[in-house]
């Protein structure tokens, strides 16, 4: 296909997409099927969508799915775009809403209220998603497509630009030129670490072989992330196109994706993409007529926290066993099959076609000086806006937890946020000003990981995290190298010891030796990080590391050796709600008299203060 057929085509489909801008004729509604939306029952909506259009028998209203949209507290999300009117946003949608919505709405011309994002979010009916909290300071560039094109048209991706960024570099630039620009923009691999996107390209490029690979890691397996995941199931061109982008610039010819098989949908829309480039030409062979010639594979990742380790990742695509491999020598000089081999993250590709397409400078003039462009993070925990965020860099914890994410619920207290999953750290709350980027995160002990971003409050320990983090380490660690093979599993004893109340003073400090011992002598960079929550929280939270060991106490009424539920008498009313639940027995007394609870019995369920209706219940 030519530049000029891609143009054509691409003119062609757009109408159906420009509802948003009021331009068409037509009113289209999406539903977000996404892996979030599905799950809360987005697919009965779509049917009950479809069946009421029908009866409804107007020709001029298109149907159709997206990805994920981002709020997922909100799942179910219905969105319609209507010519010369804002966009409407429906949450908690249910299939009866839906039949609603179709009748008033699109056949009555009145938007349903109640049933709208303005009125969850308390700010008014009409109020526009764009207006709303949540999404005021995002800035889309990764996930510009994600909740609005159907992923699995390739005609509405082109509708959005898709692919003009390849027909650019492929009739206008040279490899060296598509190099430059990343350079130029300071796009960072969005998989942890930070590289320069462009100098990794160039790598490569540098190095002659007679074949050459491209890899994508979509193996995301940090606890609470979903970034990579969204961007497939929303977006999948956009990576595919990327892809061939990173294969024209170093000179490969050839890719995988390498993506976890717990991510069903992720894998159709992918497959579904792949094979419609190759039907329009845009993978394959002679590319826009360059010459270039670009092929793309699909592989189901082998279930392993480490293959997201990128040597280790090559080596499972390979068919082996995936462990880590020594560096040198690096994947850009003997990767993939020993060939040289270009390795980036989902989200770091999702950004390469608009940097392309538009120039270095629309992405650099984001961002920080030395952290460019946007950030991707899957926000959860306690925080009141769970979901999919992207935010300029640069932009505070503080905005994140109380503007983005709405605050903390039940009027708790902010206590940390946990950044890069397993492999990063805690900010206190006393941090939360800190502007999130590479160098700040770092400098603070933490990093940014791949963008799993899970918010504590006050009822959260510290301690106990720092153990749920190193306890997955543990059971993930591929046991090539000592350090990480042995030296996390005594960590984990000696946190089981300080939450058990068993530990002595010295143990602390045996703990911290242990831990950076491990960062500095571990193989690979899953050993090497695995430390980071525990010194993080030990930096940041060490009186609740000495409570536990001191005072045999949990601050945070956590850890069940260090905690006992007693019953305060002069509150206590009598009403044996208490004494009935207990599944022991532990709880004893008459009718209208004060209760107790034999400890010798109590297995700290908390089932009797969850029932207790007068605060006469209390952990100590």
């Amino acid at each position: 296909m030519t530049a000029a057929q891609l143009n054509a085509l691409r003119d062609g489909a757009k109408p159906r997409l420009e509802v948003r801008e009021g331009t068409a004729n037509a009113v289209r509604i999406v539903v977000g099927l996404a892996t979030c939306g599905i799950a809360a029952g987005a697919r009965p909506v779509m049917a009950a969508l479809q069946k009421a259009l029908e009866n409804l028998d107007r020709k001029d209203v298109v149907l159709e799915q997206t990805g994920c949209i981002g709020m997922c507290q909100f799942e179910p999300l219905v969105e319609v775009y209507a010519p010369g009117k804002e966009k409407v946003t429906y949450v908690r949608m249910t299939p009866e809403k839906a039949a609603r919505v179709v009748w008033e709405h699109i056949g009555g011309g009145n938007v349903v209220g109640e049933y709208t994002i303005g009125a969850a979010a308390g700010q008014g009916a009409e109020t526009p998603l764009r207006n709303t909290a949540f999404y005021r300071k995002q800035q889309r560039i990764a996930l510009r497509n994600c909740g609005v094109i159907d992923p699995v048209s390739i005609d509405e991706y082109l509708a959005v630009d898709g692919y003009q960024a390849l027909a650019k570099a492929l009739t206008e630039l040279q490899p060296q030129d598509v190099i430059q620009i990343l350079k130029d923009s300071g796009l960072r691999g969005r998989g942890g670490a930070g590289f320069s996107t462009g100098m990794k390209w160039s790598f490569t490029a540098a190095n002659q072989a007679d074949q050459k690979y491209v890899v994508c890691n979509a193996d995301e397996g940090d606890p609470g992330a979903f970034m990579d995941r969204s961007v497939l199931e929303g977006d999948p061109h956009a990576v595919v196109e990327a892809m061939a982008l990173c294969g024209y610039a170093t000179g490969a010819s050839e890719g995988y994706v390498y993506v976890r098989a717990e991510y069903p949908i992720a894998v159709k829309h992918l497959e579904i993409a792949i094979e419609a480039a190759k039907e329009k030409g845009f993978l394959g062979k002679n590319i826009f007529g360059s010459g270039f010639d670009f092929d793309l594979h699909i592989r189901l990742g082998a279930g392993a926290f480490v293959c997201g380790e990128e040597t280790a990742l090559m080596t499972s695509i390979e068919g082996k066993r995936g462990e880590p491999r020594p560096r040198p020598p690096y994947p850009a000089v003997k990767g993939l099959f020993g060939k040289p081999t270009t390795e980036n993250n989902v989200e770091t590709f999702a950004n390469v076609p608009q940097i392309i397409l538009h120039g270095a400078d629309s992405f650099n003039r984001v961002g920080t000086e030395r952290s460019k462009g946007t950030k991707v993070f899957a926000l959860g925990g306690k925080i009141q806006n769970t979901g999919l965020v992207e935010i300029p860099m640069g932009t505070t914890l503080r905005e994140i937890i109380e503007e983005i994410g709405g605050g903390i619920p039940g009027g708790k207290k902010f206590k940390a946020a946990q950044t890069g999953g397993p492999s990063g750290g805690c900010i206190p709350e006393a941090l939360i000003d800190t502007p999130i980027d590479y160098d700040n995160l770092t400098a603070i002990g933490s990093m940014m990981g791949s963008g799993g971003l899970i918010v504590m409050d006050e009822d959260n320990c510290m301690v106990d995290i720092a153990r749920f983090f190193l306890d997955f380490t543990v059971d993930e660690s591929c046991g090539k190298c000592s350090p990480c093979r042995i030296g996390t599993k005594r960590m984990m004893e000696l946190l089981d010891k300080i939450t058990e109340g068993k530990a002595a003073m010295e143990d602390l400090d045996k703990l911290e030796e242990l831990a950076y011992h491990i960062k500095e002598n571990s193989l690979c960079g899953l050993g090497q990080t695995a430390p980071n929550p525990v010194l993080a929280t030990m930096k940041h939270f060490r009186d609740e590391y000495e409570a536990h060991v001191k005072e045999k106490r949990c601050p945070a009424g956590v850890c069940k050796a260090l905690l006992c539920y007693v019953i305060l008498a002069e509150k206590c009313k009598g009403c044996t709600a208490c004494k009935r639940v207990c599944p022991t027995g532990a709880i004893s007394g008459e009718t209208r008299k004060p209760h107790v609870i034999d400890q010798s019995k109590c297995i700290k369920c908390g089932a009797c203060q969850a029932t207790c209706k007068f605060g006469a219940i209390v952990k100590q």
